[in-house]
């Protein structure tokens, strides 16, 4: 890698960002609002975002009567915005336009600065160097993460995009020298908006550990003045924490700061208890099948360690530490969240831009080859080798389709693995790997950048050929029954019946119907909690009232609860029934007795005990 590398023609950038461009728009944008919303997270930030728009108070999200404190503002801002514009019934019937576009452009836009930054800071040895800022790019947004997570309407893309946004400014400041030292701190700020204070913590790990790696930790504090630049951090969040916790008191300050930071990280919250080294499986399939080529990278960007707390490392010239600096952030993705208690597999997207930074330059040059200028690298033909037979796993996997489709068992979605065979919707997916490990394949001894670019180019064909028409098919089995019966439940309601649903629970029937929903459980409890909430619970949107004024209640019941023993009996007027879900009309004087009979064999109510997810 000694070649220097000469600028990027503006030509040829240009190109290559209109490259990024068009195939950012068809990974993450393409059908986007062709599907409904999925339960059941994204429903809960649909219906708070258009909630704000609708009301006018974008202070404090509101999900079903209830203020939600789970996430600071920015992501419901987004939303917000575009719930906010006219016509929604011709653009946006489904509501994925409005709650997911703020992830899908926030997966395109960090394409674009990956591939800026390096189209602006070319790293040594990178031939052809437009290529391989094209491959960086290509090499975050075809994790598998990615493709999910950039097209559902949680806050974690806009979050991971903001982070990367901001760790890449400070990066390029320091790899310049020269020039403004403060872009990457208001980004920061927009970070800690969108999820809190662990955008800071990333942030720190990253610059302590690189810093240290460099043996350059002055030069980065006097490039990027952290003191300096945090103030102007918590300028652009601070304000509304500060309004928030005026107006919410006490009881914000416990979900937010208590449940959904500090008890996160302490404690195992929502079951997902998983063990030590979860995230490692984890970053072998967020970055398949070039998992091979991000081991190769991560280990030579860190480069061999010396035995000295003073020089760990041997250091590198600023403008050409970038794999090191994307290795850190890397390892500091893994470290902070291999510490916490709770852990889910959304939390390593923050690293999958790193990722695509390391993928990229591993493959710089030729893994060695017939030019003899070029020495042997046996490490890099390994990992190439490993990537392509990969692939070539890969698309056996989705050949052998019919032999382990039928294994799926889902009792939400039980026609799918008939429908998925009968529709060979996972063919297109087998040519596409097949085609992609034969492209690396031929393009073997041609400079390793373009031999990547021709395995990722098939495997993007992978999302409008097969992975779009299975998300469709799943929204179908999955999510049309509920919105079939929201409508219904719309349509039959009478003046002022409360509606609710038992057993299974989908946020999105509140979405869809626009009604206020009493979710309850499926064991005898529910019905006793249903019951005495008509009676007692007062929220926004709700008011009790006493059998004899409110006489029914509409509820959406799925088929294993109805079949449950304390469900029987209650001659429940069926008024729709769709896949899994009846609507069913209830007379609150039998539920009542019913109630009465479960409390007499010892079940007693738990709904007024504090739930800080609760919707």
């Amino acid at each position: 890698m000694a070649n220097p590398v000469q600028p990027v023609a503006p030509r040829s950038r240009r190109l290559a960002l209109l490259a990024v461009l068009a195939l950012g728009l068809m990974l993450f944008v393409w059908r986007l609002g062709s599907t409904g919303l999925v339960d059941e997270t994204p429903p809960l930030f649909a219906a708070s975002a258009r909630a704000m728009a609708e009301s006018g108070d974008w202070l404090i999200p509101q999900v079903n009567g209830l203020p939600r404190y789970d996430k600071p503002p920015l992501v419901y801002w987004l939303m917000a915005a575009l719930y906010a514009l006219p016509d929604q019934a011709r653009w946006n019937p489904l509501g994925t336009w409005a709650s997911s576009l703020p992830s899908a452009l926030a997966c395109v836009a960090l394409m674009l600065l990956l591939c800026d930054t390096l189209l602006r800071h070319p790293q040594p040895g990178s031939r052809p160097p437009a290529v391989v800022a094209v491959t960086a790019a290509l090499g975050f947004a075809l994790s598998p993460l990615v493709l999910l997570w950039g097209r559902i309407g949680v806050s974690d893309a806009v979050f991971s995009a903001l982070v990367a946004a901001t760790l890449l400014l400070a990066w390029r400041t320091y790899a310049a020298g020269v020039g403004p030292w403060w872009p990457a701190w208001p980004v920061l700020g927009l970070a800690v908006l969108t999820k809190g204070p662990v955008a800071v913590v990333l942030f720190a790990l990253t610059l302590l550990s690189f810093g240290w790696l460099q043996a350059d930790l002055a030069g980065l504090r006097r490039r990027l003045r952290p003191l300096t630049g945090l103030a102007l951090t918590a300028l652009v969040a601070l304000p509304w924490y500060g309004l928030a916790l005026l107006r919410e008191g006490r009881p914000y300050w416990d979900s937010f700061f208590g449940y959904h930071n500090l008890q996160r990280f302490t404690a195992v919250v929502n079951h997902h208890l998983q063990p030590w080294w979860f995230f490692v499986p984890v970053l072998v399939v967020a970055s398949l099948p070039a998992t091979p080529l991000l081991l190769l990278g991560l280990t030579r960007a860190i480069g061999p360690l010396a035995l000295s707390w003073r020089r760990p490392a041997q250091p590198r010239p600023a403008a050409a530490s970038l794999d090191r600096f994307a290795a850190c952030w890397l390892l500091a993705v893994l470290l902070f969240f291999t510490l916490a208690a709770t852990k889910l597999p959304s939390y390593w997207l923050p690293a999958t831009p790193a990722a695509g930074v390391l993928i990229a330059l591993a493959c710089r040059s030729r893994f060695g080859s017939d030019d003899a200028a070029e020495p042997p690298d046996p490490a890099g033909r390994l990992a190439w080798s490993f990537s392509l037979l990969l692939a070539l796993l890969l698309a056996a996997v989705f050949a052998l389709a019919p032999l382990w489709v039928p294994l799926i068992q889902d009792p939400e979605m039980p026609t799918l693995p008939a429908e998925l065979l009968a529709r060979a919707l996972l063919v297109p997916a087998a040519l596409c790997l097949t085609a992609a490990a034969l492209a690396g394949w031929m393009l073997r001894r041609r400079p390793v950048p373009i031999a990547l670019l021709a395995l990722q180019i098939p495997f993007a064909l992978f999302v409008p050929t097969a992975l779009l028409p299975c998300w469709s098919l799943g929204d179908q089995v999955r999510g049309l029954p509920v919105r079939t019966i929201a409508a219904a439940a719309g349509t039959l309601a009478k003046p002022g019946e409360p509606l609710a649903m038992v057993g299974i629970l989908k946020p999105s029937l509140h979405y869809y119907s626009r009604r206020l929903v009493i979710y309850e459980g499926r064991w005898a409890g529910g019905l006793i909690n249903l019951a005495e909430r008509l009676r007692r619970e007062r929220r926004e949107g709700q008011k009790p009232s006493a059998a004899a004024l409110q006489p029914t209640v509409l509820v959406v019941i799925d088929a294993t609860t109805a079949d449950e023993p304390y469900w029987q009996g209650l001659a429940p007027q069926e008024l729709a029934r769709e896949g899994l879900y009846r609507l069913w009309r209830v007379d609150r004087r039998r539920l009542e007795a019913r109630e009465a009979s479960l409390r007499a064999a010892g079940k007693r109510p738990d709904w007024h005990l504090p739930v800080p997810e609760r919707y």
